[in-house]
């Protein structure tokens, strides 16, 4: 039986993984801000490098991947909300 080892999630969707998993201490939502502030801080934690696009790039990938999070109050709005847990 051969192993097949565990795929990478590119950076976006490692990103989008940090973002699921900040909402989900946070309550389920949060404003944009908070949750990049988050996410900032988390990978400052475990001492990754904090590119200048990051807030850009968490954007992105928040949208990137809209099955695992909505905007709770329409588009436009800066509330960010997690739907699903990615898998």
């Amino acid at each position: 039986m051969s192993h097949v080892p565990a795929r990478q999630p590119n950076f976006l969707e490692a990103l989008a993984r940090d973002v699921a998993m900040v909402l989900k201490s946070l309550g389920g939502s949060a404003h944009q801000n908070v949750v990049i502030d988050c996410v900032v801080a988390l990978k400052r934690q475990r001492g990754e490098p904090v590119p200048y696009d990051l807030r850009q790039a968490v954007v992105e990938a928040f949208e990137r991947h809209s099955q695992w999070f909505t905007r709770p109050f329409g588009e436009g709005s800066l509330r960010w909300a997690l739907v699903a847990e990615p898998g």
